[in-house]
């Protein structure tokens, strides 16, 4: 990336709207070159995990990989995406609200509802995410009562882990 990376990280996430898919693969592999500084890339990148292009998600997987938790900002954007058709969307949507902590409090709802998912990796996800908030998601810890019964052995220890994590 070049010395300016906010400069940088804005044209590539330009370019992940490109029509052309290599172009589209090109800003995906910049930003994951850019690492925690494509934070800012977050939504963009989980949408573009849902790109038809191979290489596009294959590099919008390797830069999510590579950011960390992403800005508060970003949550709600998330949210959204949580819920979506494309599992790999809905699946990094997820990992990027357990990685906000605390700051997914705001979401719990969406989370609880992924929890619930018939999608089996949405679900295990959701239920680590939900433990990474803590305390504040002792709201859903019926609905992780609910996953830890329902016969998947990840899922169950997912679950039971992230009851223990919120105290209950």
């Amino acid at each position: 990336m070049a010395d300016d990376g906010n400069t940088a990280v804005s044209a590539a996430i330009g370019d992940l709207a490109d029509p052309d898919p290599a172009r589209r693969a090109a800003a995906a592999e910049r930003l994951c070159q850019a690492g925690e500084r494509a934070r800012s890339a977050s939504v963009d990148l989980v949408r573009a995990c849902g790109d038809a292009d191979e290489s596009v998600r294959e590099w919008a997987v390797a830069a999510l990989e590579a950011i960390g938790p992403p800005p508060p900002t970003l949550v709600p954007g998330l949210a959204e995406l949580a819920t979506a058709r494309s599992q790999l969307v809905a699946y990094w949507a997820i990992t990027l609200l357990g990685r906000s902590g605390k700051d997914a409090a705001t979401v719990l709802e969406t989370l609880t509802q992924c929890v619930a998912s018939t999608d089996l990796a949405v679900a295990q996800r959701a239920a680590w995410a939900l433990g990474r908030i803590g305390p504040a998601a002792a709201a859903a810890v019926s609905a992780l009562r609910d996953a830890a019964s329902r016969g998947d052995e990840r899922l169950t220890r997912l679950a039971t882990e992230s009851i223990a994590a919120i105290g209950a």
